[in-house]
């Protein structure tokens, strides 16, 4: 049995967590990395110092500059780098439900700028794709800006770095309701910005927006994502008939979209598409082999400047013609053409064009009796057009699928299409990644995404935040009446629509797609079962069961969590351990306000929300364990459970905690000095890295 130690003070990491998360600064921990010798004793950067530096190594400070500004700039970077005073509580009821208990989709209830910074340790580059449609600030669609943080003006001009004066404005300007630019933008910079850090580094970003801040939007996204990662303004036809707001009946709105780092978007699958040519391998288009882009050219890319020599004699059915790299007689000589005076190359080098010769490439002969190099294209993919016409993508389309799922009613106005979210996802997810869209309004981000899981037997996941905004009777009776006597809220929000959207669109789902997916399925396999002599039978047999099984398990839960604010008078000030923790009464907080605590920190150390801590017994006491973490939350602790703790340790290979975490305000300074000294002692002696924090 291990021994239990008792010696002189230990050392114990301190952890002021409640209501002080922020966004990870990734940026400064790279600049520690890397130069760690511009900062001072106290943490802080000397900028000067390392311009200097940089100056001696002739790196070159660019003096053109070109970036939006407003008044409530130096406030929306405040917000964006700010605490939350909140945490994390779960909808146990809700998530205990079966279909939703190993759920990996989440609806989020709360303030999304909160719900973000909550987000931004957990899922720190783990998002593929951002859609959100935020308000336009039309003038008609409520959107204002009122901030509920308070800083006195003297606190805000220290933080932010402005003077008295401007902090005073800028608070009167928070407060004042204002709709105008200024107010849109102080209201999404921080949002995008904390955004960006969510998103993996092959991560895009779709916005949905009109013209009434798609300017500004613009040039906030350069700066925030980098004018490199912009990649287009897509153009929806929203609404054929056109809104007339004097001038011009506008009927399209646009999608702005950026990457994080400059990757390329998926190519589109037309599964409809009819080839031109077929050959011994299959059907085929033909596209040109030179490379129409005037900034690769002969100059800059010389391995890709070559002569192909054509047989004018030897032409196939395709009245293509036998090309040949080597030069021989008879044979004309062809080079890429020369474009607006600049000689282009070709797409491929030398050895990929051997490899493919008179198989994949050959000759066509243009209507001047010239030769082009054509390659054959086997592929149904294509790269997106920037326009999209379609009826299917249209707002009607939106309040199609909603009546649908509804039953015949219209709760929400002007919801997106569903296709047009499909086809956004198909552009910037893979079939297994995670979507994020922190407007989620009705939920059509989430009904797409099963839509297109059932369709295709993706495992794509959703995470979607709503704010409880309180439906206002007067502006949208259908769906006040809708949540109050369907639903039977008594004071509906559009939150409660959204999550009943995801459910009904589940329902539907499994109704519409995933059953009669299944039916086919079970039809090919009667099928396959009277065939008795066919190659492979029990294989494919095989195969179709699995994907029948894999249809019936696809996701259609969700589990729900809210902010909720911290308790009141909650705070730590405590130096040391030798005097007294400042008061505060913790007899009051109840097991879900303990749970609420435990979710939030999980969430902090980097523990997505849709896992669920192991509870682990340690003779009679309960603590919680995951990803090498061990929370001690509960009051009660003494020594009967710290040698249980040890003894776990040492016998059971699965358990390994690093870091030993515990709620200040459940442990005497003496319970604290003892956990702390023998967790010490046992990493020594195991040579562990193990760290006991001491959490408030």
């Amino acid at each position: 049995m291990n021994r239990i130690h008792q010696s002189a003070r230990p050392m114990i990491t301190k952890q002021k967590i409640t209501g002080h998360i922020q966004p990870p600064n990734d940026e400064l921990e790279v600049l520690k990395k890397h130069y760690p010798q511009f900062f001072d004793k106290n943490g802080n950067f000397d900028f000067e110092k390392f311009k200097n530096h940089l100056a001696a190594k002739e790196v070159n400070f660019s003096k053109e500059t070109y970036t939006l500004d407003w008044l409530g700039k130096s406030y929306a970077r405040l917000l964006a780098t700010d605490e939350t005073d909140t945490l994390l509580q779960a909808d146990d009821a809700w998530n205990r439900k079966p279909e939703n208990r190993n759920s990996g989709n989440l609806l989020l209830k709360g303030d999304n700028l909160d719900v973000l910074k909550h987000l931004s340790h957990a899922y720190y580059e783990k998002i593929k794709m951002i859609y959100i449609d935020p308000p336009y600030n039309t003038g008609n669609d409520g959107f204002v800006y009122h901030d509920n943080r308070k800083f006195t003006p003297e606190q805000l001009a220290e933080l932010a770095g402005i003077d008295e004066e401007k902090a005073r404005r800028i608070l009167a300007f928070t407060q004042s309701k204002s709709n105008s630019h200024s107010a849109w933008l102080t209201f999404m910079y921080p949002r995008l910005y904390i955004a960006r850090k969510l998103l993996r580094p092959d991560g895009v970003i779709f916005i949905s927006i009109d013209d009434n801040e798609l300017a500004q939007l613009r040039i906030m996204m350069d700066e925030i994502f980098g004018e490199e990662n912009f990649v287009a303004t897509i153009i929806v036809k929203s609404n054929p008939g056109g809104r007339d707001y004097g001038g011009i009946a506008l009927t399209h709105d646009y999608v702005l979209v950026y990457t994080k780092e400059g990757k390329e978007l998926n190519l589109i699958e037309n599964k409809e598409k009819k080839f031109q040519f077929t050959d011994e391998i299959g059907p085929f288009d033909i596209r040109e082999l030179r490379n129409r882009n005037i900034k690769f050219n002969k100059e800059n890319r010389p391995n890709l400047f070559y002569p192909f020599y054509v047989n004018p004699n030897n032409v196939d059915k395709n009245g293509l013609y036998e090309i040949s790299l080597g030069k021989k007689e008879g044979y004309i000589e062809v080079y890429p053409l020369i474009s607006q005076g600049i000689q282009t190359v070709w797409r491929w080098g030398k050895d990929r064009a051997l490899q493919n010769l008179n198989t994949n490439l050959k000759a066509k002969k243009k209507l001047d009796g010239t030769f082009m190099i054509v390659e054959k294209y086997r592929g149904n993919k294509y790269r997106e057009r920037s326009i999209f016409e379609e009826k299917i993508h249209r707002n009607e389309q939106g309040s199609l699928r909603e009546k649908y799922v509804f039953d015949g009613q219209k709760p929400f106005d002007y919801p997106k299409s569903d296709i047009l979210i499909k086809k956004l996802i198909l552009l910037g997810a893979n079939p297994s990644d995670l979507i994020l869209d922190f407007f989620a309004g009705s939920g059509t981000t989430g009904d797409a995404v099963m839509q297109l899981n059932a369709e295709d037997g993706g495992q794509r996941q959703f995470i979607l935040v709503q704010l409880p905004e309180p439906i206002d009777p007067k502006k949208n009776k259908t769906a006040y009446d809708f949540v109050k006597n369907e639903l039977g809220k008594e004071n509906p929000t559009v939150f409660d629509i959204t999550r009943e959207r995801l459910v009904r669109a589940a329902r539907k789902i499994k109704t519409d797609i995933i059953q009669a997916k299944i039916r086919e399925k079970q039809a090919e396999i009667q099928k396959l079962e009277s065939q008795l002599d066919m190659d492979n039978r029990a294989e494919k047999i095989r195969k179709l069961q699995a994907e029948i099984q894999a249809l019936e398990k696809q996701d259609s839960g969700f589990k729900i969590f809210e902010t909720i604010p911290v308790w009141e008078d909650y705070h730590w000030q405590a130096e040391d351990f030798t005097g007294e923790l400042e008061l505060f009464d913790e007899s009051k907080l109840t097991e879900q306000d303990i749970r609420a605590l435990l979710i939030t920190w999980k969430t902090y150390d980097g523990m997505p929300l849709t896992r669920d801590l192991e509870a682990i017994n340690l003779n009679g006491y309960t603590a919680y364990y995951g990803d090498e973490k061990l929370y001690l939350m509960h009051k009660g602790f003494d020594t009967e459970h710290l040698k249980a703790l040890l003894e776990k340790m040492d016998t059971d290979k699965d358990f390994n905690p690093k870091n030993i975490i515990a709620f200040g305000y459940h442990f005497t300074s003496k319970a604290l000095r003892e956990i702390a000294e023998n967790i010490k002692s046992y990493a020594n002696k195991k040579e562990l890295d193990m760290e006991f924090i001491l959490r408030f």
